[in-house]
């Protein structure tokens, strides 16, 4: 993924955060962020693997990759990660790791929270992340909201009428699809362009059985789900 973003030559490279949580490199994942990321924001998985948030809030294979990520956390990583904040306000953009009415943990994956979401913003560009789902929505004639899903290779222009969108994620996509997700934006052209990237899944699935994170976590890699 990050050769296909520096073909593009991007200007800067925001992370909406959940870097660690999942994963069996959490400390190479703070690394590359820490060095490539020009903003960078911090998840809900970041924060309980800080000791920010309770273990207990989260479903048993999410707790249990938590606590793993406690431990294997290093003093570089939780420097980084620790100062991070949930939001961050741009000149072209605003950016929420959740949603603008909780930046921690509201799914936006209702037209109520899209239209909330909206309605708390002023930015012509609202970047979401949290729900792993890619989406592209807008908000039309008399606060109706339209939109939804954003597949690999859509494109929309963010120029006609502000735009709620989610790069999905890298990681982990919800949405279907197992290939890494990640969103190019330009604000020159005007247009925003939900892109994917194949990777070895079996490499991570294998990774995270050896780090003895729970199966189910590996499963869901290979299906997107």
């Amino acid at each position: 993924m990050l050769a296909e973003i520096d073909a593009e030559a991007p200007d800067a490279v925001w992370c909406l955060g959940d870097l660690v949580g999942y994963g069996p490199r959490p400390n190479e994942c703070c690394a590359i962020v820490r060095e490539r990321a020009d903003v960078c924001l911090v998840g809900n998985h970041d924060l309980v693997a800080l000791g920010g948030i309770s273990i207990e809030d989260f479903n048993p294979e999410a707790a249990a990759a938590a606590r793993w990520t406690q431990q294997a956390l290093d003093a570089d990583s939780r420097a980084f990660l620790e100062p991070l904040s949930p939001s961050a306000a741009l000149e072209q953009a605003q950016l929420f790791h959740a949603s603008a009415r909780d930046p921690v943990w509201e799914y936006v994956l209702t037209d109520e929270a899209a239209l909330a979401t909206l309605e708390l913003t002023t930015a012509p560009v609202v970047l979401v992340g949290h729900s792993h789902v890619a989406l592209s929505i807008f908000r039309g004639e008399r606060g109706v909201v339209s939109g939804g899903l954003a597949p690999a290779g859509t494109e929309h222009p963010i120029e006609d009428t502000r735009r709620l969108l989610n790069p999905g994620s890298v990681g982990q996509p919800r949405d279907g699809d197992p290939r890494a997700a990640w969103l190019l934006l330009d604000f020159g052209a005007r247009f925003a362009s939900f892109r994917r990237v194949a990777y070895p899944v079996q490499d991570t699935q294998s990774e995270l059985l050896a780090a003895g994170l729970p199966q189910a976590l590996a499963a869901r890699l290979a299906v997107g789900q």
